[in-house]
């Protein structure tokens, strides 16, 4: 389980990856698999498909990063309890032979050498079956704090979970978006740029791409009165209403800036290169997806677009 506000450590390679014999499997496997799922490779020295797939399995195994653990039991020099394995139920007749233990018991395998991708899946399969190791409830409690202003401690909480998950989408954005709330746009746009090309497409770090957007008009937005009052004054002065909408979203009021760029929208869908539906977009884009604001509002800009 991650301690909230702490840094994660990966588990030391010596932990993940271990020779076992006779004596140590019950505690390196049947009692370590109560904490964590533990996969054991059975091979020989003289089976050709062992040698090529240990590397393999043990490269997935690191690359879980502590969520699952690896076993590498020498048949030929454990024969007793291979063969009370066997009696078991466990096919030990060939090898190479691999075998998932999670809470004691064995609960997935496959024989013979796979292909990398193969490999891959199986140990995800595995290391899933002990769930997320608490980082759901520590996303939960980071999105709670940086809701509460509380965007240092949300902060720290959210580097805690890249600890442990590098490429943490929702950790990841998090991340940006509590700086953003520190108001270091700066730093904000570093840790973004510096996001695991792997999540680089995730939806939540485009909203965390959206929020800085957003956080960079609001320092140069005007007084909302005075925008307000040029609005009145003329309705048909789009720029105003534009600059409004910027304004009204700098301030908070999110709803209130949809309908004026909605508005304009309505007027002159292709003012200003159409930017009233891009700067909806990004507002959209910074909203979680089942916000209220957002999908109201994208259910009137796809009426007036689809008119």
């Amino acid at each position: 389980m991650l301690e909230l506000g702490q840094t994660a450590d990966a588990a030391a390679p010596a932990d993940l990856i271990k020779d076992v014999t006779e004596e140590s499997f019950v505690a390196d496997v049947m009692e370590a698999s109560k904490e964590v799922p533990v996969i054991v490779d059975f091979w020989a020295p003289w089976c050709g498909p062992c040698k090529t797939l240990g590397p393999q399995l043990e490269a997935a195994v690191t690359a879980a990063r502590g969520k699952v653990r690896m076993a590498k039991l020498n048949v030929d020099e454990n024969q007793r309890l291979a063969a009370a394995l066997a009696q078991q139920g466990l096919p030990l007749q060939s090898i190479p032979t691999v075998v998932a233990f999670f809470d004691g018991r064995p609960v997935d395998m496959f024989q013979g050498a796979i292909p990398q991708s193969q490999i891959k899946e199986f140990v995800d399969r595995v290391a899933g079956m002990a769930g997320d190791g608490g980082l759901g409830e520590a996303l939960e409690a980071a999105e709670q704090m940086l809701t509460d202003g509380a965007a240092v401690d949300a902060a720290q909480t959210f580097a805690a979970i890249l600890g442990e998950e590098p490429e943490n989408a929702a950790a990841y954005g998090g991340m940006v978006r509590a700086h953003v709330a520190m108001g270091d746009l700066e730093q904000a746009e570093a840790i973004l740029n510096g996001a695991p090309a792997a999540i680089s497409d995730a939806p939540e770090l485009e909203a965390a791409h959206a929020q800085i957007e957003l956080a960079k008009q609001a320092a140069g937005a005007g007084p909302v009165d005075d925008l307000r009052a040029a609005v009145e004054a003329d309705p048909s002065n789009l720029q105003a209403r534009f600059d409004l909408a910027q304004a009204l979203h700098a301030k908070g009021d999110v709803q209130g800036a949809v309908e004026e760029l909605l508005d304009l929208f309505r007027r002159d869908r292709e003012w200003n290169d159409g930017a009233a539906k891009a700067q909806l977009f990004t507002i959209f884009e910074a909203l979680k997806p089942q916000d209220p604001i957002a999908l109201n509002g994208r259910r009137k800009l796809s009426s007036m677009i689809f008119a």
